[in-house]
């Protein structure tokens, strides 16, 4: 698509929430295989749209305070930290107030290692905030104003070092006594607000930083709940709690210098699988300008998954005396082993990518200008059945992709697929990655 787009000037329009329904993600996940306090967060949340909100600000959060902990990508080995850049384009009455739990959790980390950086800062004053916090923060904005006063007027360079920040390129401001140079920025980004103010941000589906954005569309409006009128203000400080215990996990990571981790070789072939699948369905609907959001996701799940192991080692259960004093090279939990991706969590970000691709996808069709949000169709009861019926008695998760795909389903929807079977008790888990019809 190599002519100029134009952009809708109306705000993402609310639908009715079976619309939302394939573009939902905690509800498709195996909640049990959560760690602890990603649930703990999620708790706090009362519809899918809720949960969706609160699970990608916790993530993203998150990743803004698991300093020196890094994976390898690519044949040159190229290090990524677990820094994530989200944006929610939510409608209004849609509960994105929930994002502010996130703030919250971080809110200990902060009042001993300012990490913040005001969203609401002119340019030179939010490079120098990023400069003298070592390249490393976290910006959280739940106000739309912010981006539309504050950043409107220098989109063009807020883009530039977001960008560059989602890879860990050098960043440079030259002023006119000095130049300052960071090498290795390590930027969180956490963002709310309408289409409008999106599109400041992306103003083309060619630009660079829709590849590095993940976009949330929550669609779902959240009706009337008396309870919160009705509330006595009393709650309990769940976000403070999980705060408190990734305080803990903050402190050895920062002291300790750079740990590797690492996605085991299995999952890598399923992940390398898992995008190919999904990049022949997409480009065949999107086109080829929606390739690098499809390559990208690649690094975006091995973040999540590596979010995931880190939630894990702030547990109660996992934090050793070791830990906790900060002698992180002699905790038991940061073995070889434990800096490797458990199976559980990397099948939960694998879901949780392939969902934050449909919303990419929606992002996409709304850019170029299209106010139908693409949502790939879902299949009919006939082709669930028929999908069911043709999978052997026994069959691993590849088998089930090829299946899917075989019939024109996605690998994101055989899984959601697979998911309701086994609630159903269609089929049972025989061991990992092995199923089993029991009907």
């Amino acid at each position: 698509m190599s002519k100029s787009l134009t952009l809708p000037a109306a705000p993402v329009p609310v639908q009715d929430s079976q619309d939302q329904d394939d573009l939902h993600i905690v509800e498709y996940l195996n909640q049990d295989n959560l760690p602890q306090l990603l649930s703990r967060m999620l708790s706090q949340a009362s519809t899918p749209a809720e949960q969706d909100m609160l699970l990608m600000s916790t993530l993203t959060a998150a990743s803004a305070v698991l300093p020196n902990l890094y994976f390898r990508y690519g044949k040159t080995g190229k290090k990524y930290y677990a820094n994530l850049q989200c944006f929610i384009l939510a409608a209004a009455a849609s509960g994105k107030g929930i994002a502010g739990q996130a703030l919250e959790m971080i809110e200990p980390i902060q009042a001993m290692y300012p990490i913040l950086i005001p969203g609401d800062s002119t340019f030179p004053a939010f490079f120098k905030r990023l400069f003298e916090n070592g390249g490393c923060g976290y910006v959280h904005e739940s106000e739309g104003t912010v981006i539309t006063d504050i950043w409107k007027s220098q989109a063009a360079t807020y883009n530039s070092i977001l960008r560059k920040a989602a890879e860990h390129e050098m960043v440079s401001n030259n002023r006119v006594k000095e130049m300052k140079v960071i090498a290795n920025p390590q930027l969180s980004v956490l963002l709310t607000g309408t289409f409008s103010q999106y599109s400041h941000l992306v103003p083309s589906i060619e630009n660079g930083y829709f590849s590095r954005l993940l976009p949330v569309i929550v669609r779902d409006t959240q009706p009337f709940n008396k309870s919160i009128v009705e509330a006595d203000g009393h709650t309990d400080p769940i976000s403070r709690q999980v705060g408190l215990q990734l305080l803990s996990l903050y402190k050895s990571l920062s002291s300790t210098g750079d740990h590797e981790w690492s996605l085991t070789p299995e999952q890598k072939s399923r992940l390398a699988a898992h995008l190919a699948s999904e990049y022949t369905t997409l480009i065949d609907l999107l086109g080829a300008n929606f390739h690098s959001a499809v390559v990208r996701m690649a690094v975006q799940i091995e973040r999540i998954a590596m979010i995931l192991s880190a939630l894990r080692l702030a547990q109660p259960s996992s934090i050793s005396p070791a830990l906790n004093a900060g002698s992180l090279s002699s905790a038991r939990n940061f073995s070889c082993e434990s800096l490797t991706c458990s199976d559980e969590d990397y099948s939960t970000a694998e879901l949780i990518g392939s969902k934050l691709i449909l919303h990419m996808a929606s992002a996409y069709k709304l850019i170029a200008g299209d106010q139908t949000e693409l949502v790939p169709p879902v299949a009919t009861t006939c082709q669930k059945q028929l999908l069911f019926s043709q999978l052997p008695n026994e069959y691993a998760h590849k088998i089930l992709v090829n299946e899917a795909i075989a019939h024109g389903v996605s690998s994101a929807t055989a899984a959601r697929w697979n998911e309701k079977w086994l609630d159903l008790g269609m089929i049972r888990k025989a061991r990992y990655g092995i199923y089993q019809k029991v009907i």
